[in-house]
């Protein structure tokens, strides 16, 4: 038996045969997962929230079909968050006044990486910008982030 044979059952295959069986399996999984939400008849089948997705919240709300990203809690005064999966960073320059910006520094693209000190800040040059208007507050970007509009109802910060 050559090195490129190995047994695998009532028959003898290469080990090129069993990993070409094995990627092939690995694609259509991939494939399949990748897969649309259409049922084929018009509408679109329901979807799983995915791990740790609730129905409801501790404080009884109802967040199923609700797109909020944030609780007013979750955002500090003066500072913010990096949502950067959802496309935003939210920040509170003033009690109750929350603002959404992109989460794409305006210098070479790189997303920002955190808010601190009272401005959202690129880690990639050190650029830094207003949590207030998202112009910039330091070099090297020159042009301010793009603002992102929000939607604050209770609690509940989304985007508009």
């Amino acid at each position: 038996m050559s090195d490129d044979q190995v047994l695998t059952g009532p028959g003898t295959q290469t080990r090129r045969a069993l990993l070409a069986g094995a990627g092939a399996v690995g694609a259509s999984v991939l494939l399949t997962a990748c897969g649309g939400d259409d049922s084929g008849d018009g509408t679109t089948a329901p979807t799983s929230g995915g791990p740790g997705a609730t129905a409801g919240d501790a404080e009884g709300g109802d967040r199923e079909g609700s797109s909020s990203l944030a609780t007013t809690s979750d955002i500090p005064v003066g500072g913010g968050q990096v949502y950067a999966a959802q496309g935003v960073v939210i920040t509170q320059p003033e009690p109750g006044q929350f603002k959404g910006f992109d989460p794409i520094c305006t210098h070479q693209g790189c997303p920002v990486s955190n808010v601190d000190g009272g401005t959202i800040n690129c880690s990639c040059h050190n650029s830094k910008f207003s949590i207030t208007d998202g112009s910039v507050k330091q070099g090297p970007a020159t042009k301010p982030l793009a603002p992102k509009p929000l939607k604050v109802q209770g609690d509940q910060i989304s985007l508009a």
